[in-house]
């Protein structure tokens, strides 16, 4: 059998992997486009791959192109799915989510912060060219040059489409991690003990949560807008069907909540926190999205 991920390539998969997350918002996708970038490389005569004087940089690439189509189709796809679409959710701090340690200049983000769902939610905003540029620039550090040579553009045009996402992303200050945590641990207390003053209280009062069920699991169709309305909604949440074990966990690096029955994880919550109330939660329930949760 073939070992797709010799040395010297195999060193790339988890920088892939890092990179098609960040360009599609989905794991399972990221894995297979790294698979077939992958089949590609194999796909080529030996005498050719061993022409190539920078195995990464191809597989970059190749796997960014394959991104770049994929986002172009997503809007029809999106078109069919039930309700609202939601990046899929990471849990804890793996490895693959990880990058390489350097210094960030102060116009680029971290790779922590590019996983964020506040971040991945405004990415996804963005056109494919807009989004491609932006995180092969701004979040891997890659040349224009290079972001032109993926993308089939000029630098010059790389270098707008990078500007025009880069005013997309909120530069406002945001808590640190022991604060956010502080107020997911209050809003936990509050939705258990069913205190909806204390929940309100949490809350900005415009607020805004949107959930993914899919089509696969039960979930409110349309975002919810407003502190009461939300309160609300998260009252009638914690009287409906069997009560869940919530858990403060970790998702995409930073504070969230998940909710397990029978060992099963059927929710996660993302929050985005700005001046100590909670401005987004995103609620994630559709199962095909939580599989490597309930492996976690």
């Amino acid at each position: 059998m073939t070992d797709l991920h010799p040395p010297g390539v195999n060193g790339e998969r988890r920088q892939l992997i890092n990179l098609a997350y960040r360009l599609l918002g989905s794991l399972a996708e990221a894995e297979d486009v790294v698979q077939e970038t992958y089949v590609r490389w194999y796909a080529m005569p030996e005498r050719q791959r061993q022409e190539v004087a920078s195995p990464g940089a191809w597989l970059t690439t190749v796997a960014s192109r394959i991104c770049l189509d994929l986002l172009g189709s997503a809007r029809a796809r999106r078109e069919r799915y039930v309700g609202e679409w939601i990046p899929e959710p990471v849990p804890g701090r793996s490895e693959w989510l990880g990058g390489p340690d350097s210094v960030d200049p102060a116009d680029r983000v971290t790779l922590d912060e590019s996983i964020s769902m506040a971040f991945l939610v405004v990415l996804d905003s963005m056109t494919p060219a807009e989004r491609v540029a932006f995180v092969l620039h701004d979040v891997f550090r890659y040349s224009f040059a290079e972001v032109a040579d993926i993308v089939g553009r000029t630098p010059a045009a790389c270098r707008q489409l990078a500007s025009s996402a880069r005013r997309r992303i909120d530069t406002s200050r945001r808590p640190s991690s022991v604060e956010r945590a502080e107020v997911v641990r209050d809003f936990k207390r509050a939705w258990e003990t069913k205190d909806i003053e204390a929940l309100i209280g949490l809350l900005d009062p415009h607020v805004i949560a949107t959930a993914d069920g899919g089509g696969l699991a039960l979930a409110f169709l349309v975002p919810i807008n407003g502190g009461e309305q939300v309160a609300d909604a998260w009252m009638e949440i914690a009287t409906y069907g069997p009560a869940p074990t919530l858990l403060e966990h970790t998702v995409n690096g930073q504070p969230g909540l998940i909710a397990r029955l029978d060992d099963t994880v059927v929710s996660v919550y993302a929050f985005d926190i700005v001046d100590g109330r909670i401005t987004r939660i995103w609620v994630i329930r559709n199962p095909e999205k939580l599989r490597p949760w309930t492996a976690d």
